[in-house]
């Protein structure tokens, strides 16, 4: 994997300890452990996409220590009741499916309410976001935030929460924003996301 992303699935992992700071870390996979609380994500402050698939979290919460996080997939973890102000405000791609929040009334509208730049909400995309309606002349809020987006595209390309026709659509609108690097490594990222991909559809 790149030196941007750190990956521990199915390592038996029943808890996420106090690490060193690591702001170098953009993608974190912790998929199909035994995780029941999320905490100490503080280590990883730069965090862009995190996977929590497949563990026992019930309770959404110590997210808002990662402002720049743009993909979280919590899928088929124990979460009951959702809780929309523990989710970093600018995710554009999230996953709750196999969560029994998802059956709570009003669960779509609220989620897509209280995230303006979400794109897609379990695999399914949202219609007239922040995104499309920004397309045709935005203005990013900061430099900062133009060459951050640029940096996390490249990292979504085959996630395994996304589907790919979605991921087409996705870097047409946000056409012009991102640039390829560090090809011979992404293109190992990618593989690895294939195969997590198909590993994940043949235990479903």
């Amino acid at each position: 994997l790149p030196a941007s992303a750190i990956r521990l699935d199915r390592e038996n992992i029943a808890a996420i300890g106090e690490l060193r700071r690591l702001a170098e870390i953009h993608s974190l996979y912790l998929q199909w452990n035994q995780i029941e609380k999320i905490e100490n994500l503080d280590s990883f402050p730069n965090l862009r996409f995190l996977c929590l698939a497949g563990n026992r979290i019930q309770r959404v919460q110590n997210l808002q220590a990662l402002p720049h996080l743009s993909v979280l997939d919590l899928s088929h973890n124990q979460i009951r009741v959702l809780n929309t102000e523990e989710l970093p405000h600018r995710l554009q791609i999230l996953d709750l499916t196999g969560n029994e929040c998802t059956r709570q009334e009003g669960y779509r509208d609220q989620v897509v309410a209280a995230l303006p730049h979400l794109l897609q909400l379990d695999s399914q995309p949202i219609p007239g976001n922040a995104a499309e309606e920004e397309e045709g002349g935005h203005s990013p809020s900061s430099e900062e935030e133009e060459e951050e987006d640029e940096e996390l595209l490249p990292e979504l390309r085959v996630p395994f929460t996304v589907d790919r026709d979605f991921l087409v659509d996705l870097r047409r609108e946000l056409a012009g924003r991102a640039r390829r690097r560090r090809s011979s490594a992404l293109e190992e990222h990618r593989e690895r996301l294939e195969e997590l991909r198909e590993r994940r559809a043949l235990l479903l």
